[in-house]
C-alpha cells in the first residue's frame, strides 16, 4: 500500500513541478502537492503547456508515455496543439542490463539465450518502456527477440489502478469528464495496454495478419517462432529492407515510389474494409521495402477491429455523405458516437450542414483528406461528441496513410484508393442476403418478445397484487420486457430505415453509375 501512496505522491509532485497541479484541484480529487506553491519551475516557464504535458508524461514512465501516445490519436478529445505535441512522445528507455534479459529468457524458455538461439546479440536493437529487442538466429534464420522488462506488469498495473480511481473522481466532480466519458476512455486504454504487455497476443495478431495477406506475395508478415514465444518473450522473423520513407534509398534501388504508395495504402484499406482487422500504428518505421519491392510490416501490438455493428454505422455514414443528406448524416454521427440527444441538436445540424455544403460541389480528388478529417474532428469536439476507439483509430490510419502516400508521391490520391472499398462496403450491406439476414434477426426478436411477454407480465401482475413492494422492484420486474421491447422497437425502426435506404441507394447508383458501380 505504501508503494501505491508513494507513486501517487510522485504523480502529484510531477504535475506540480510542471505547473499542472491545478488539474487535480479542477477535478476535485482533494490531492494537493506538498510544494509551497503550484507554479511551474524556471525551466518550464519557457515552454508551452502542451510541451509541459509531454515532458511530464515522459517523466512519469511507461504507462503515461503510452497514455500520451494514445491521446495523440484522439483529436476528438484534445485540441490540435496537444495532439501535435503528444505525437512526439517516443517509446524509448535506458537498456535493461543483459543479465536481467538473460534471466527472463531462462525463466520463460527454460534455457539460456545462447542455448535457445544459434546466435544471440547481447547489445539491444532497441529498448522501449515495456520491452527490449535483440537480434538472434534460429537454424540460419535471422530473428528478433523481444523481452518484456522485469517489473513492467507490476508498474503498469499500479499506474492503471491509480488512473482508474482518478477518472472515477473526475467523473463525479467535473462535468467535462462526464461528457467525454473519461472512465470509459481509461478502461479502453487499460485494456489496450494490458494486451500490449502480453506478447502471445501480439504473436496472434501477427499470424492473423499473415493469414489475411497470404494470397499477396508482395506483402511480408514476419513468421512467429512459437516454440520460443511466451507472454514475456516474443520471437519473430527479422524483416530487412529500406525504410519506406527513405526516398533516396528507394530511388537508388529502382523501386517505383508511385506504385509503392498505392500498394501500401491498398494493403491498409484491405485490412480495414475487407478483413475488419487492421494495423493501427502504420507509421513509416513499421514499413520496410525489400529488394524486390515486397512490403514488410512489423510491430503488431496495436490493432483495430471493425465489427458488424460499426460496419453498419459506417455504411449509414457513407450513404448520408453520398446523398448530401444533412439530417441523415447527423443521425449517423450521433449513433456512431453513442449519443441520442446532443445538447444542441440544431446547432450540430447547422455545423454539419456547413461542412457538407463546403465540400458538396468539389470532386473527391480535390478534397484534402487531412483537412476534411480535421474539420470533422473540430466539429465533434465543439459539440462534445466522442468517437468510439475503433473509429478514432481508423481516422488516424487514414491520415497516416495519406501522409505516407504523399511523402512517396506528391500526386498520391487517397480517394482513388478508398473509393472501390467504400463502394463494395455499401453494395455488400444492401445485398439481398444481407438484408434477408437482418430481417430474419428482426423476426426472431419479435417472436421471442411474443413468447416472453406473457411470463414477464404475469410476474409483474403478481408483484403488483401482493403490494408492499417498492416501485423500484416492480420496475425491475418489468425491465427485461422493456429492454426486449426496446431492442425490437429499435430493430423495427432500423428495418424501416433499411427499406428506405435500399431505395435511396438504388437511386444514387442509378444517378451516377460510374461513381458507385
Amino acid at each position: 500500500m505504501s508503494g501505491r501512496r508513494d507513486r501517487l505522491r510522485e504523480i502529484v509532485e510531477t504535475l506540480s513541478r510542471h505547473g499542472l497541479g491545478f488539474v487535480l484541484g479542477a477535478v476535485g480529487t482533494g490531492l494537493r502537492p506538498s510544494l509551497d506553491r503550484d507554479a511551474p519551475t524556471d525551466a518550464s516557464r519557457t515552454t508551452t503547456q502542451p510541451e509541459r504535458v509531454r515532458i511530464m508524461l515522459a517523466e512519469l514512465g511507461p504507462t503515461f508515455v503510452k497514455l500520451g501516445q494514445i491521446l495523440s490519436t484522439r483529436p476528438d478529445l484534445l485540441p490540435p496543439a496537444y495532439v501535435t505535441e503528444l505525437a512526439k512522445l517516443q517509446d524509448s528507455a535506458p537498456p535493461v542490463r543483459i543479465e536481467a534479459i538473460r534471466q527472463v529468457i531462462q525463466d520463460e524458455l527454460g534455457t539460456s539465450p545462447h542455448d535457445a538461439f544459434a546466435a544471440f546479440d547481447d547489445v539491444p536493437l532497441a529498448s522501449a518502456s515495456i520491452g527490449q529487442a535483440h537480434a538472434a538466429a534460429i537454424d540460419g534464420v535471422e530473428v528478433v527477440v523481444k523481452v518484456r522488462r522485469p517489473g513492467a506488469v507490476e508498474s503498469v498495473t499500479q499506474d492503471l489502478e491509480i488512473l482508474r480511481e482518478l477518472a472515477e473522481i473526475a467523473r463525479r466532480a467535473w462535468a467535462p469528464a462526464r461528457e467525454y466519458d473519461v472512465v470509459g476512455f481509461v478502461k479502453d486504454f487499460s485494456d489496450t495496454l494490458r494486451a500490449e504487455l502480453d506478447y502471445v497476443q501480439e504473436a496472434r495478431h501477427a499470424e492473423r495478419f499473415a493469414r489475411q495477406v497470404a494470397g499477396d506475395p508482395r506483402i511480408h508478415i514476419p513468421r512467429v517462432f512459437w516454440d520460443r514465444t511466451t507472454s514475456r518473450v516474443l520471437t519473430l522473423e527479422r524483416v530487412h529492407g529500406i525504410k519506406i520513407n527513405d526516398l533516396d534509398a528507394l530511388d537508388a534501388a529502382g523501386i517505383g515510389r508511385e506504385d509503392l504508395a498505392v500498394r501500401a495504402a491498398t494493403l491498409l484499406c484491405e485490412m480495414v474494409f475487407e478483413d475488419g482487422f487492421f494495423h493501427a500504428d502504420p507509421h513509416p518505421g513499421n514499413f520496410f521495402v525489400e529488394a524486390d519491392g515486397t512490403i514488410g510490416l512489423i510491430d503488431f501490438g496495436m490493432v483495430g477491429v471493425i465489427g458488424d455493428r460499426l460496419r453498419e454505422q459506417l455504411v449509414r455514414l457513407l450513404v448520408a455523405v453520398a446523398r448530401k443528406d444533412t439530417d441523415r448524416l447527423v443521425g449517423a454521427v450521433l449513433e456512431m458516437c453513442g449519443r441520442s440527444r446532443p445538447g444542441d441538436r440544431q446547432g450540430l445540424r447547422d455545423s454539419v450542414d456547413v461542412l457538407v455544403r463546403r465540400y458538396a460541389g468539389r470532386p473527391l480528388a480535390e478534397i484534402p483528406v487531412v483537412a476534411l478529417v480535421a474539420e470533422a474532428i473540430d466539429l465533434l469536439r465543439a459539440h462534445h461528441l466522442q468517437l468510439p476507439r475503433e473509429v478514432a483509430l481508423l481516422l488516424k490510419v487514414l491520415v497516416m496513410v495519406d501522409g505516407l502516400g504523399r511523402q512517396l508521391d506528391p500526386e498520391f490520391d487517397l480517394w482513388g484508393v478508398l473509393t472501390p472499398f467504400t463502394r463494395r462496403l455499401v453494395r455488400e450491406a444492401f445485398a439481398p442476403q444481407a438484408v434477408i439476414g437482418r430481417l430474419r434477426d428482426l423476426v426472431v426478436d419479435a417472436v421471442q418478445l411474443g413468447v416472453d411477454a406473457p411470463d414477464h407480465l404475469r410476474r409483474a401482475l403478481a408483484v403488483l397484487e401482493q403490494g408492499g413492494l417498492d416501485v423500484q422492484i416492480r420496475a425491475a420486474e418489468l425491465r427485461p420486457l422493456l429492454d426486449q421491447a426496446e431492442r425490437v422497437g429499435n430493430r423495427l425502426v432500423a428495418g424501416t430505415i433499411t427499406a428506405a435506404l435500399i431505395g435511396g441507394i438504388g437511386r444514387v447508383v442509378a444517378a451516377d453509375p460510374k461513381r458507385y458501380g
